[in-house]
């Protein structure tokens, strides 16, 4: 398996491209606000992109996925939860203060807790984990010898997500990191969706939401 995690956009969202060498099929993950960066990845790796996926639906996640579908032909998918937030992507900007939003465009689906999604060798399980919004998805490589989990916004190195920006609260969060994540083993390894990465052990026994949870 290809495997790089880079940060894209002003917000630093952290974008994974999976790859799988045989057929040179790709995933990418969260490649919401770099669609320029991506496509050079891609085509450093000679990588063909057949998804785009995306743990929610804030626009430093999917902002750029109208750019990054024309320019790679893959589909792209988000938990049909968060459609009303993608939509409202020109509420995002304002809120971030930026000029104007990129456009909406429809999309090519969406999935549900426990599918499999994937091409060839590269696969991920889909972990619905509301709280930071209501449609927010997690993603656990399942062809892998060793699974890594994508957590997106919902949990990060020593922190978890916001819980004030859809409708959500603190509880519900905790609550999907307790049932979907802290389950997996302590050595996995944790990408979120800003920041560095981190392990399930190293945030059941010190992150201050999870420790009393």
């Amino acid at each position: 398996m290809i495997r790089e995690t880079f940060a894209v956009g002003p917000l630093a969202c952290n974008c994974t491209i999976l790859g799988d060498e045989r057929t040179r099929e790709a995933i990418v993950v969260d490649g919401g606000d770099g669609a320029n960066d991506v496509v050079e990845r891609l085509h450093k790796y000679g990588l063909r992109a057949v998804l785009l996926v995306h743990t929610h639906g804030h626009i430093d996640h999917i902002g750029d996925v109208g750019r990054l579908r024309d320019a790679t032909g893959a589909r792209a998918l988000l938990h049909a939860a968060d459609l009303p937030l993608y939509e409202a992507l020109p509420l995002q900007a304002g809120w971030i203060g930026l000029a104007g939003a990129p456009p909406v465009v429809p999309l090519d689906g969406g999935f549900s807790d426990g599918e499999e999604i994937g091409s060839g060798e590269i696969a991920l399980q889909v972990l619905h984990t509301p709280g930071h919004t209501p449609g927010s998805v997690s993603f656990a490589t399942c062809k892998d010898d060793a699974v890594t989990l994508f957590t997106g916004d919902t949990l990060f190195a020593g922190s978890i997500g916001r819980w004030d920006l859809g409708g959500t609260s603190m509880e519900e969060i905790v609550a999907s990191i307790v049932r979907k994540l802290l389950p997996f083993d302590d050595a996995t390894p944790v990408v979120p969706g800003h920041g560095p990465m981190t392990t399930i052990g190293v945030e059941r026994r010190s992150n201050p939401y999870l420790v009393s949870a």
